[in-house]
């Protein structure tokens, strides 16, 4: 024990564990389990890392992930203790109402919080995604006589994350990568909600870990502080392999029910919470005790945080000046620095936009791609093994691995949901733009990582091809139809649905000018041509495509509104219906979200009120058109599943015809 922080004693421990079980026992709600058992290693942890609770936001700290973000109260109470600026107000604030310590870790809420947990599992993948992005900062910008980039990522899971697949897949993936940076405290207590864990989980986890490329060390108190610290050290010593460190607790330690699950999620009691401190020994009576001696320890160890970062600042000073091209490349691409003209569609991208056969619009993505990539060098990202039908990959840049960390066309394997959580990860840790790809259908698999990217607001690009029944003949498992609506549902998530290679162009540019959540890119398999007028307006999420008016009431007839490769049909239809003197006008609505943001008189100025015919078509489900056609209109869509037959074959079997869409809106303006 002597060679450890003074921070790091009995005391402190104790502390940490009843600022816990009393925050928790005053929301009278929460997980007591965890933090009492764990309290020791988080402890040594936090003692040996490299922090500074005075810059959070130090680029070069080290990430600490609680993955089994149900034991939040220990997390607050290391960022009370360490001075984080946790008060012990906000402690008794747990899980209260415009509280700084809500019942999960929330990402931007709390200082020291690196990502929003809760979600077993989604923590250890979003550990990967920062490791994986600490090595390929690394790997870029140091020096050998300067590493600017030098920092571990340490991740805190129980039992259940281990159960979870995403974190089996992220597991797998960083075995295979050698992320050495990466090092996992699993708090292995036995114990799952439903009781002991030999009901459902008897695998040997060492084994699958080392089967996965990982190093692993076990250790058989969590108690004994200085064999964690040890065990951390030797951790940081392997170069070859992230690091397991197995370490065996009894969840609820000290408390009359420890070891088993009735500590897990219930807060302890009055008298529970006393025969605990009588158990440890604990000799304060008053709830909320912090000893002087922990304050006093606590300041002590800000003297060596603060020289750890001071000792950082420097380096970045020296290398500023030794290195002013790649400092200034580090600022930009931490500031997320784009094109001066990046903005004007013509200037960035004008030569994608010539005359030319039509495009599916996932292969207008590749070529815009390719020219963000020569343009946006913070830009990183890959597919879960569909690059070549997701059109995903960077042709001038090489591809990441372990002989090759500055490759920036990453392969992430079929591992779909840990592709997504990875993401979220790299986005957190900072400095670079990540964007990831798939079929659009599998987003189901991605679903809760991408909710968690809105949740965090964090700037996520999502490729999702083949958008429709255009998948054609791999059939209604391949053909996503709810999903549209799925994504649009998520508050903060924009969802971009283009009509050709200029709207796919202003929906990338969109999604990297944004700074504060996620954008999905949802594109054709089928080719479409590039239309007239489209292009920067899509910007606003709608717009007028073509226009008609009636002479006579000085509006359009009807309004005809769509996304995607449905632009196109409405707009042919808008040529049939002129011919039957119906003046229709053609909205394109490649992104509801930016849309319903506009002020009222652009909204006015595209969808007017007093034209109450409207007919929106889309080919999937028609959930969320139906704020824009209102009582008087319809959608057209699918609302059951597709089938397997050629595409084209299949827009015509469900109608997407020009002359179904002519007789709907007939209909429509005649009622």
């Amino acid at each position: 024990m002597s060679k450890l922080p003074g921070i790091v004693n009995q005391t402190t421990v104790n502390t940490l564990r009843f600022l816990s079980v009393e925050a928790i026992q005053k929301a009278k709600s929460g997980h007591p389990g965890l933090p009492m058992g764990a309290a020791p290693m988080s402890l040594a942890l936090w003692g040996a890392m490299k922090h500074n609770p005075k810059n959070p936001n130090w680029p070069d700290r080290d990430r600490f992930v609680l993955s089994a973000g149900h034991g939040s109260a220990l997390l607050y109470s290391l960022l009370h203790v360490f001075n984080y600026g946790v008060t012990i107000e906000d402690l008794k604030d747990f899980r209260q109402s415009n509280s700084a310590t809500p019942g999960h870790p929330e990402y931007g809420h709390t200082a020291g919080v690196e990502v929003t947990t809760g979600p077993l599992g989604q923590g250890v993948a979003n550990a990967v995604g920062m490791a994986w992005a600490e090595n390929y900062l690394a790997a870029r910008f140091n020096k050998p006589d300067a590493a600017i980039v030098d920092h571990y990522t340490y991740a805190l899971c129980g039992d259940g994350c281990l159960q979870e697949g995403v974190a089996a897949e992220a597991i797998s993936l960083a075995g295979t990568l050698k992320l050495s940076k990466l090092i996992l405290l699993y708090d292995s207590n036995d114990i799952t909600i439903e009781g002991g864990t030999d009901i459902s989980f008897t695998e040997d986890v060492r084994a699958r870990f080392a089967a996965s490329g990982w190093h692993v060390q076990y250790i058989e108190d969590g108690n004994d502080m200085a064999a964690i610290a040890a065990a951390i050290q030797k951790a940081k010593a392997v170069t070859d392999m992230p690091s397991l460190l197995e370490i065996k607790t009894v969840i609820g330690f000290g408390a009359p029910k420890q070891g088993t699950a009735a500590v897990h999620g219930s807060p302890l009691g009055d008298e529970g919470i006393q025969k605990a401190k009588q158990a440890l020994g604990w000799p304060y009576e008053e709830s909320f005790c912090v000893p002087q001696e922990v304050k006093e320890s606590a300041k002590e160890w800000q003297k060596t945080a603060q020289a750890s970062e001071d000792a950082w600042q420097k380096l970045a000073n020296q290398y500023k000046q030794a290195y002013p091209a790649c400092w200034q490349a580090w600022e930009d691409w931490h500031a997320n620095k784009l094109p001066s003209n990046f903005c004007d569609l013509e200037a960035t991208f004008g030569e994608l936009f010539g005359p030319e056969a039509a495009l599916a619009t996932r292969a207008s993505s590749e070529r815009v791609l390719q020219s963000l990539s020569k343009n946006v060098p913070q830009l990183i990202g890959g597919s879960a093994d569909l690059a070549p039908s997701t059109l995903s990959i960077m042709k001038d840049r090489d591809s990441y691995s372990p002989a090759q960390p500055t490759g920036s066309n990453l392969h992430f394997g079929i591992r779909e949901h840990a592709m997504t959580a990875i993401a979220n990860g790299m986005a957190a840790h900072g400095g670079l733009r990540p964007y990831v790809a798939g079929f659009f259908v599998f987003s189901d698999y991605m679903k809760p990582a991408m909710r968690l990217s809105a949740l965090m607001g964090l700037p996520v690009v999502y490729i999702m091809t083949h958008d429709s029944i255009g998948v054609g003949e791999d059939g209604p498992t391949h053909q996503p139809i709810e999903q549209l609506a799925a994504l649009r549902s998520i508050p903060g998530f924009w969802v971009y649905r283009p009509c050709d290679t200029r709207e796919t162009a202003a929906a990338w540019v969109k999604a990297l000018s944004r700074n504060d959540g996620p954008t999905a890119l949802v594109l054709s398999r089928q080719n479409l041509p590039l239309l007239p007028g489209t292009g920067e307006g899509a910007y606003k999420g709608a717009y007028v495509l073509v226009d008609a008016i009636n002479p006579t009431t000085g509006q359009p007839d009807i309004l005809l509104m769509a996304s995607g490769s449905e632009v196109e049909l409405i707009a042919n239809a808008q040529t049939a219906l002129k011919e039957q003197g119906i003046h229709a006008r053609v909205i394109s609505v490649p992104c509801m979200e930016i849309y319903d943001a506009q002020d009222e008189s652009y909204k006015e100025s595209v969808m007017p009120k007093a034209v109450r015919a409207r007919l929106a078509v889309e080919a999937a489900s028609t959930f969320g058109w139906h704020k824009y056609t209102g009582l008087d209109g319809a959608v057209m869509g699918i609302d059951g599943f597709g089938a397997s037959a050629p595409a084209g074959e299949l827009f015509k079997a469900f109608g997407f015809t020009v002359q179904h869409v002519v007789d709907k809106a007939v209909k429509i303006v005649a009622t």
